[in-house]
């Protein structure tokens, strides 16, 4: 469990919120709307109305207490970068701040952001790859060149064991699991055979990736 505090309370900070009470993380939340306050009342630790531009504010708040500090401000990226700038000044161990554009990203990083997240771009890649073929049925980015995918099993590849396909060796992919009925068998072996009516969780390359499985 960790104690994070979550600076703006739009859509994008209601579901960080929820989900992070659904992990059992301790959750200070705050944003200067009392309507948006009130709204995430029941599924975080503790909230406050409050201006994040404001040092004297933020340092009531013991900002270096938490385990990691993120700014989901949007619409007024000059708030975004004061609190990103602060937060970091006032000891925050890890500042994660929100972007919408290149650019935005740049300045965060350069004024105390550790690390930053583009939440529409992030679901437009994710959407664009998802619907774009009819074998993905999930995806992950964990780099620009890398990614975990959920894929149907090619017609050719059922009743064969994963030993005999061997995409590890023909195309440097790791098999990580197997899912069949919403049920996820991470015990596989060579000899596992691929069935029909299950999908696969794959991790490597994208291009290596889109190659294998022709996408």
């Amino acid at each position: 469990m960790k104690s994070i505090l979550l600076i703006g309370l739009g859509r994008f900070g209601r579901h960080i919120a929820q989900e992070l009470n659904e992990l059992g993380h301790q959750v200070m939340a705050i944003d200067s709307n009392e309507d948006r306050v009130n709204a995430v009342l029941s599924y975080v630790t503790n909230a406050q109305i409050g201006d994040s531009t404001s040092e004297y504010f933020l340092r009531s708040l013991g900002v270096g207490n938490f385990d990691v500090c993120i700014v989901t401000i949007g619409g007024n990226f000059q708030n975004s970068l004061e609190t990103t700038s602060l937060l970091k000044e006032l000891g925050a161990k890890l500042v994660v701040s929100r972007a919408e554009r290149d650019v935005q990203a740049k300045f965060l990083l350069r004024n105390g952001a550790d690390e930053v997240v583009y939440p529409e771009k992030q679901l437009a890649k994710w959407a664009a790859i998802r619907y774009s073929s009819e074998h993905i049925l999930d995806y992950i980015e964990l780099q620009d060149d890398h990614a975990i995918m959920e894929v149907t099993i090619p017609p050719e590849w059922t009743d064969r064991t994963i030993g005999e396909i061997n995409i590890r060796k023909k195309y440097n992919i790791n098999i990580l699991a197997l899912k069949k009925d919403g049920k996820l068998d991470m015990s596989i072996t060579p000899d596992t055979q691929l069935c029909r009516d299950e999908s696969m969780l794959v991790l490597g390359k994208y291009a290596s990736i889109q190659k294998c499985f022709r996408l």
